[in-house]
């Protein structure tokens, strides 16, 4: 991995080929970058220059702070790609990464030349789920990562992709067992002050995939419809049998959907 100093913080990040279109993907909660590990390679074959960071305060990146706004993710992301000399950018996020590209999409739309939005939603935080996320981080931070990641994983994948990938379920729980505890409480508190993107998505002219399981724990049918509403001329794609995690779950369908964007992007 590399590793640039930006925002006051050490951002590590991954690079995979090294093509003149730039795709940028965000992990989700509580996660890293090889929750995108599927798509690297696949993405770089086509001519994309694939970049994955860990956000701050997950995997390899420092942590600054007791409380990670979106806005703070997004800034990074933006430094990232100024680090890296690149102006703009196919950006694709999942779950809470998803949200921190809606935050992108309302603090430098100029940056984005497409979206892809899986497994989120673009509405703020309810009353009931800020206590929640509150009390969750304060868990974290007394207990550590293990038990939640234990009660996490049957609502981050379909209950038939724990049994039939259980390599696939092995990485999703490894990777929340090894989440810095701080860095994941951060970000929740920062989660639960998430402002509603649905104006943002609603003005925002830009090519969008939104992608989404039918057995996802998090996102409804309704919310996927209604970013599907908003983005003009958006395409849905709505996955039978997959949780939370399509793009670990049905690799292929994703990929192929994701390739297929992204022709699209780059004809213009």
């Amino acid at each position: 991995m590399k590793k640039a100093f930006l925002n006051g913080i050490d951002l590590a990040f991954e690079e995979i080929g090294g093509g003149r279109q730039a795709l940028l993907l965000i992990h989700g909660h509580p996660f890293d970058h090889t929750m995108w590990q599927p798509q690297f390679e696949p993405i770089a074959e086509l001519g994309w220059h694939v970049i994955a960071p860990d956000l701050r305060g997950y995997g390899a990146s420092d942590i600054d702070g007791e409380m990670t706004t979106l806005d703070i993710f997004a800034r990074d992301q933006i430094a990232l790609l100024d680090h890296l000399g690149i102006e703009q950018a196919v950006v694709a996020g999942l779950s809470m990464g998803g949200q921190i590209v809606m935050e992108i999409c309302r603090s430098a739309p100029e940056r984005i030349t497409g979206l892809v939005l899986a497994a989120t939603f673009p509405q703020a935080e309810t009353e009931l789920g800020k206590q929640q996320r509150l009390a969750t981080a304060e868990r974290l931070v007394t207990e550590g990562m293990t038990g939640y990641a234990a009660e996490a994983l049957p609502k981050m994948l379909a209950a038939r992709s724990i049994r039939s990938h259980p390599g696939v379920a092995e990485h999703v729980l490894r990777m929340m067992r090894s989440a810095p505890p701080a860095g994941a409480a951060a970000a929740l508190r920062g989660r639960a002050e998430r402002p509603d993107y649905a104006d943002t998505l609603e003005q925002l002219d830009r090519a969008s995939l939104i992608v989404i399981g039918d057995e996802d724990a998090f996102t409804t049918r309704e919310d996927a419809e209604r970013m599907h509403t908003l983005l003009k001329g958006s395409r849905l794609l709505w996955l039978p049998g997959v949780g939370h995690m399509p793009n670990l779950e049905q690799p292929q369908i994703f990929n192929a959907a994701l390739a297929d964007f992204l022709r699209r992007c780059a004809a213009g």
